[in-house]
């Protein structure tokens, strides 16, 4: 880092517009990427694999020359640099620490990238990490464009809000995502590294983004916002501090706790949070049980999907890995025995891993903790919009089943009932039935007869709920439908409402 952040950080800012003028010349785009490197190559350079993506690079011109500068971080002669930056000045891009010399040559100062985030390229600056060259990653290292962040990215709802913060911006990259939805966005973190990037990140894409430093929500104490995106330092283990974009130095999922427990202080009315989350599992203790008791009891709709849930052994390894060190040297293996006694001597058998979406409401905090760890291809940052729709809908009628029962409903278009069957004693036997959501999170609930009958009343032409009750009771039992019944449909309604798979019309 530059011994003078003020200066290097104006240095850097100034050279933002010509800089965006070569990147915006050479086309360094993430479709122009592609088209030049074909698909093989292109693979290659997300495997880590630098020699495909050298050698396609070789006839791609001012563009092949940016991509093994700064993709690849090769040193490249000086004039053909200063040809594909142009009209960026060498030394004054060498001052701003964007670029350093290296003899003859000049090699990447930081990691340089484009990144398609749904509307337009935009460039991302960081540290240059080990994907390409093995390094070991400073305290105050500054990550790029990683898979928690592709995966906050997705996971982020983007209907348009007045104000947005985001919660430790690292490289800013969410920030410069939320001016895509949010009128003004803040973002903040303790790292003056990181905040120095940030703001030639913003500066690199003509963005105005105010900039805070400090510890966690201090630097915007006694604010509130319409839209959080975090990406803290979740990571989960003893309290230290390695790596400040994946360390909290609290101990276990106590930086996870920490923000989780502060987020709905920083909420609008109505406002909404988006953020990554871990978690331990203890032996005998429910996780689900252990993130709700981290809100309060007033004032919140949350809806905490569980992505994934890594073994410890796994984790640790993980982690190492991330932070550029080999998990078969010594020091490596010292860290692992550290961290997985940690682990021993709290009880741990897992780390879940995942996001939590939080809106604030006006009444008791509602929580559905669930299992998402399937595979599903779509974003859930639309699904958590839609989900809270939902979910105000249900909170509406909650107190008055008759406005439930006078409801006409409709199968979701997508939705298909699944039944197995499996070969038995008198020829085919049903199983199971199952219905399925066929967009979002893919969601499956088993069914009855009974509600694969009610199912198929609830059609664009349909009934009410209270009168396909009482034809759904009649062909059962050949009378009126009791009390009982009838709130056991409410039942099964309600949890087909909360996941899309039928709607209110």
């Amino acid at each position: 880092m530059p011994t003078n952040q003020t200066t290097a950080s104006s240095l850097l800012a100034d050279l933002a517009p010509d800089l965006r003028t070569a990147l915006q010349r050479v086309r360094y785009d993430s479709d122009s990427l592609l088209e030049a490197l074909g698909d093989e190559a292109h693979a290659a350079l997300w495997r880590s694999e630098p020699v495909p993506v050298r050698r396609a690079a070789r006839d791609a011109g001012e563009l092949g020359t940016l991509i093994r500068l700064l993709l690849l971080g090769d040193a490249m002669p000086e004039r053909e640099v200063a040809a594909a930056l142009a009209p960026v000045d060498t030394d004054r891009a060498v001052a701003a620490g964007l670029l350093e010399r290296d003899g003859g040559d000049i090699r990447p100062a930081l990691d340089l990238r484009p990144l398609d985030l749904g509307d337009g390229t935009r460039w991302v600056l960081s540290d240059l990490d080990d994907s390409m060259r093995r390094r070991t990653l400073d305290t105050d290292h500054v990550l790029g464009v990683g898979q928690a962040s592709l995966s906050l990215l997705r996971a982020t709802p983007t209907r348009p809000v007045g104000t947005v913060l985001d919660l430790g911006t690292g490289c800013g990259v969410q920030a410069i995502h939320a001016k895509s939805y949010g009128q003004t966005v803040t973002g903040t973190d303790l790292n003056r590294r990181a905040l120095w990037l940030a703001e030639a990140t913003a500066a690199l894409n003509g963005l105005d983004i105010e900039l805070r430093q400090g510890s966690w929500y201090e630097p915007v104490a006694g604010r509130r916002f319409d839209q959080v995106v975090a990406n803290p330092p979740f990571v989960v283990g003893p309290a230290r501090v390695e790596h400040t974009y994946r360390d909290s130095g609290l101990a276990m999922d106590g930086a996870s706790e920490l923000v989780i427990s502060g987020m709905p202080a920083m909420l609008n009315p109505g406002g909404t949070a988006a953020l990554l989350a871990s978690w331990v599992h203890v032996a005998g203790q429910d996780w689900r049980a252990r993130v709700s008791s981290w809100l309060p009891d007033q004032g919140v709709d949350a809806w905490i999907v569980q992505r994934d849930i890594a073994d410890p052994a796994l984790y640790v390894g993980t982690w190492l890995r991330d932070a550029g060190l080999d998990p078969r040297e010594p020091q490596a293996q010292e860290r692992a025995e550290r961290w997985l006694q940690a682990f021993t001597e709290a009880g741990v058998d897992g780390i879940g891993f995942g996001v939590v979406y939080l809106r604030d409401i006006d009444g008791p905090t509602e929580i559905l903790a669930e299992d998402l760890t399937h595979h599903f291809e779509e974003p859930l940052g639309n699904e958590a919009s839609r989900y809270f729709e939902r979910s105000a809908w249900l909170r509406a009628v909650a107190t008055d089943p008759d406005l439930v029962l006078a409801t006409r409903f409709e199968v979701d278009p997508v939705s298909a009932l699944e039944r197995v069957y499996l070969p038995g004693m008198d020829g085919w036997e049903q199983q199971v039935a199952r219905l399925h959501r066929g967009d979002g999170p893919l969601w499956q609930h088993e069914v009855d007869d009974t509600t694969a009958a009610l199912l198929a009343g609830m059609r664009p032409d349909g009934l009410p709920l209270s009168e396909l009750v009482e034809l759904l009771a009649f062909s059962e039992t050949g009378g009126a439908a009791t009390p009982e019944f009838e709130s056991a449909v409410l039942g099964v309604v309600v949890g087909l409402v909360r996941h899309g798979l039928i709607h209110p019309r």
